[in-house]
């Protein structure tokens, strides 16, 4: 009978020696975090590019007093990162968890949880001393990220709220489009535009992110990189991790950029314009079939080619005339239309224009 439990405490203690074996490697794959998040800034000061923002908030951090806020402006600008940088100056590490209430899209944010979890929340009082000694404001933060997704009755039982809590709590607000957020709410908030980053800013921040990475890339990547991303840091940044693991020990070129991002070559554009402008129509029908098939997006053939032409030398009466098409074909291309007909379409009108022109 001994032997037997000897046998058994010797089986159970098995696997606790595979599950410390085990630890190192769990922490270590833990540590491995998105460049986003890594080099999300830490402080208001490092915020880049949006200084009325910044100047506005170091005077309130300054106070310790601080409006309700509503901020809005394109992806990728800065704005969560914004708020999380004051809320953290605010409070410290320690007390960040407790005074700061994030709730993002992918939460259940219909009119029930305004009702419960964020007053519930907005209802409790707090100190206002840090345990480090310094001063705390004696009010908590609530982080409604992506509020233009939120129901019209989510949003009009948040105004009481914010009304009635006015004294232990602050509402910050982050949106895409400010028209999708109700009158009543934006009225009570201080609204501050996020910008689209200027290339220079979007430079200097993906350089630093090169210099302490140590990558090795060439100035094509590097202003291809800029003109991808369109003002998005966020999106540059994640182009750029993307590139790197793809050309590990490597030196990064434009041609990482054309694939990571499913950027048509400009070659193929200007290539497909010639023919629009000067050649026939069974060469179009060709080159638009080779441009689909290779898998290039209609979406994305129809953003380039706008730039396109906006850019040439044509009649304002011609580009009218192609632009307008083109408001028509993404239209149609939004409801599912057919990607080949629909570029078809666009560069015949592009055809006509240019017969017309010249």
């Amino acid at each position: 009978m001994q032997a037997f439990l000897k046998g058994a405490t010797a089986h159970t203690a098995r696997p606790q020696k595979d599950k410390t074996a085990a630890g190192p490697s769990t922490e270590k794959k833990a540590k491995a975090v998105p460049w986003v998040e890594k080099y999300r800034p830490k402080s208001v000061d490092e915020v880049a590019f949006q200084e009325e923002v910044v100047a506005v908030l170091k005077k309130s951090l300054e106070g310790a007093d601080l409006p309700n806020l509503l901020f809005y402006g394109p992806p990728g600008t800065g704005k969560t990162s914004t708020i999380l940088a004051a809320a953290r100056e605010l409070y410290g590490p320690e007390l960040f968890r407790q005074r700061v209430l994030e709730l993002n899209a992918s939460d259940e944010r219909g009119i029930q949880v305004v009702r419960e979890k964020v007053k519930n929340f907005a209802q409790l009082t707090v100190a206002g001393t840090r345990s480090d000694g310094k001063p705390c404001p004696p009010f908590k933060i609530i982080i409604l990220d992506e509020a233009d997704s939120m129901t019209a009755p989510a949003q009009a039982a948040l105004r009481r709220t914010m009304e009635k809590e006015s004294r232990t709590t602050r509402f910050c607000l982050i949106c895409n489009y400010i028209s999708r957020i109700i009158e009543p709410l934006t009225s009570r908030c201080s609204k501050f535009r996020f910008k689209p980053l200027a290339n220079q800013i979007q430079e200097e921040r993906l350089l630093q992110i090169c210099d302490k990475e140590n990558l090795k890339y060439t100035k094509e990547f590097f202003l291809s990189l800029v003109k991808v991303s369109e003002g998005d840091l966020r999106k540059a940044i994640t182009f750029l991790q993307c590139a790197a693991r793809l050309n590990s020990n490597k030196e990064i070129t434009e041609q990482a950029v054309i694939e990571i991002a499913g950027v048509v070559p400009s070659k193929m554009i200007d290539n497909l314009l010639q023919i629009s402008f000067k050649g026939t129509f069974e060469k179009l029908e060709v080159a638009i079939r080779n441009m689909v098939d290779d898998g290039y997006a209609a979406t994305q053939i129809l953003s380039q080619l706008h730039e396109s032409i906006i850019e040439r030398d044509l009649g304002d009466k011609e580009k009218s005339a192609i632009t307008e098409k083109m408001a028509v074909v993404s239209k149609c291309l939004a409801d599912g239309a057919d990607e080949y007909l629909q570029m078809l379409s666009l560069c015949s009108v592009i055809m006509q224009q240019a017969s017309q022109n010249s």
